[in-house]
Formats: structure tokens, C-alpha cells, sequence
């Protein structure tokens, strides 16, 4: 529990009250949604199967990017002979082109109670940084999946497309009340276990579970999709000397447990929590170099748009 850094501080003798969702006009700013246009989302291949779109891929048929020749056979498209190789070598070719398809990209959003604790609550950025990312991928003609975890994965909705939809991804992510615990290592198995088209994966959570941050990375292990981890995190999680109230005795809420923890601060406990604290960060950050994923934190107490600016960089995101 000391250890789970998503603790709100609460008097002695109260309990920290669960925060409200971004509502849907809140989210749905045209402002913050018209700064995304610039930007993009891309992996290095997409599985083949998909709708023609823009993302790369192994097919080979429609497309604007050469990929090869192959000897022409029987029932070959004549526009695609290259006339010029015939001359050159009495034989007939066709140009194959590198086909590009949609990317489905999968949320992952955590909405255990412990989002729900804090002002302002964590909950609130995972909104907007899931919004903010699914516009991306509807902008680009990809396909966007949302599935809620807490104590459980839920299925929202597998794939939707098209820019008319974003409303309605804005609508779902504004309906999210605090649920139960933080199941994340038993929600990444069981997506692995849906067997969907191979894609990307947004996983927007603290990454804090009962289970361990190894269990997590076990879980993060099976998923045979391209990967980005986006962290909800707040000063005070890699520094609790930076939380004006974490001194001396007090009582850590996270919404979570039915009653708070009894806490004295003292030097000795905030140096376990802090190597505490960076044996979850490196374990996190090693997974993502060795794994080739993208690792990004969204601090919870800045606005969202200007770090997702700073992130996208010169425009684009590629994994």
C-alpha cells in the first residue's frame, strides 16, 4: 500500500471523495481537438487485412509506393507491365505496389478508483490523452477500440472508424465513474487472449497493480502488438517530499481499500519508497527498450494538449 503511490492525503479523521469524469463538453473542445490535426500515428508495419488506408504494410496490390517486379502471369493487370524492362529484356513484368491498410488501435484505459483520488484526479488527463490519441488515429483512417480495465477488462468496442466517431469515443470516455481495484496485469491477459488483428496498443493507466509491476511487464509481454504506454503520473510519485501534506502522521486514501492507512513519515520510510519507487520506473523503462515500445508520462497536473505537443514533436509518432 505504501508503496502504491496514488494515495490522496486525507485528514485524520476523513476519507478522500472520489473526483467526477471530464464531461463531454469538456473534452470535446474544438480547440484542443483542431491542435491534434498536425499530427500522426504510425507503426512500422500494419497487419495485412485491414481497410486501404495509410499505414504500411506487407500486402501487395493497390498502393502509391513501389515495392517490386514480378514475371507477369495470366489474369495480371496489363496497365501494370513495365514496357521499358520488356525492352530491355524480351520478358514481361508487372509493377508490384506496397499496399497501405488501417492501423486498429487499441485503448486500454484505466478506470480503477484510485484515477478518481487527488485534485486535480488522474482520471482527468487519461480522458483527454485517450481522446487526444484516438482523434489522431480516426484523422488518419485508422480504427480506434476502447477497453476499460479496473478489476477486470471490459469491451466498450472493438473497432470504429471514420472522424464521425470520435463524438462517440468522447461520449464513452465521459461516462466513466470510479469502478473497483486495478487489474492491469489480468487485463493485458486477456486482451492478449482476444486474438485481435495485430495493431497498436495504448495502455493510459498509472501502471500501479497489487500484482507488481512484474506482473505487468509479464502481461505487456504477451501482447503481440506494437506498443505505447502512456503514464498518468504527478510530481510527488518519484518525490513524495514534494506533497506539501506528506509529513509527520497521517492517513493515505486511495479509493480503493475500505479504509485508509495509517502512515508516520519519517526519513527511513520516504528512502524505501523512493528505491521502492525506481525499481517500478526502471522496470517500466527497460520493458520499453527492450520491447522497442513507447514509454510517455502525462504529468495529471499540467494541461494535457501542450505535453501531447511536446510528445508529437516535428508531427509524427512512429513504433
Amino acid at each position: 500500500m505504501l508503496f502504491r503511490r496514488r494515495a490522496a492525503v486525507a485528514a485524520p479523521a476523513a476519507v478522500a471523495g472520489l473526483a467526477d469524469p471530464l464531461t463531454f463538453e469538456a473534452l470535446f473542445d474544438p480547440a484542443f481537438l483542431a491542435a491534434l490535426r498536425p499530427f500522426s500515428l504510425r507503426i512500422s508495419r500494419a497487419q495485412k487485412g485491414g481497410r486501404l488506408a495509410e499505414q504500411r504494410t506487407n500486402a501487395r496490390g493497390q498502393g502509391a509506393e513501389f515495392a517490386d517486379f514480378k514475371p507477369y502471369v495470366a489474369g495480371d493487370d496489363l496497365r501494370a507491365i513495365d514496357w521499358n524492362v520488356y525492352r530491355r529484356l524480351g520478358r514481361l513484368f508487372v509493377r508490384v505496389f506496397e499496399e497501405s491498410q488501417d492501423m486498429p488501435v487499441y485503448f486500454l484505459v484505466d478506470r480503477s478508483r484510485s484515477l478518481f483520488v487527488e485534485q486535480p484526479p488522474r482520471i482527468h488527463a487519461a480522458q483527454a490523452a485517450t481522446l487526444a490519441l484516438a482523434a489522431v488515429a480516426l484523422d488518419q483512417h485508422d480504427s480506434v477500440g476502447l477497453f476499460p480495465f479496473s478489476d477486470k477488462l471490459e469491451i466498450e468496442f472493438r473497432a470504429v472508424s471514420g472522424k464521425g466517431n470520435l463524438a462517440r469515443v468522447a461520449h464513452s470516455l465521459a461516462g466513466y465513474s470510479a469502478l473497483q481495484g486495478t487489474g492491469l496485469a489480468a487485463a493485458l491477459s486477456h486482451l492478449a487472449g482476444l486474438r485481435l488483428r495485430q495493431g497498436l496498443v495504448i495502455v493510459v493507466s498509472d501502471f500501479f497493480d497489487e500484482a507488481g509491476v512484474e506482473a505487468v511487464v509479464r502481461g505487456l509481454e504477451q501482447l503481440p502488438h506494437r506498443l505505447l504506454l502512456v503514464q498518468i503520473v504527478k510530481a510527488h510519485d518519484a518525490d513524495p517530499e514534494r506533497h506539501p501534506d506528506l509529513n509527520g502522521d497521517i492517513l493515505l486514501e486511495d479509493g480503493e481499500h475500505a479504509q485508509p492507512t495509517s502512515v508516520t513519515v519519517t526519513p527511513d520510510l520516504m528512502a524505501r519508497y523512493k528505491a521502492a519507487y525506481r525499481h517500478f520506473s526502471n522496470a517500466l523503462s527497460d520493458f520499453a527498450r527492450t520491447r522497442g515500445a513507447g514509454l510517455v508520462q502525462i504529468d495529471a497536473d499540467r494541461p494535457v494538449r501542450d505535453q501531447l505537443s511536446a510528445l508529437f514533436g516535428q508531427g509524427g509518432i512512429k513504433l
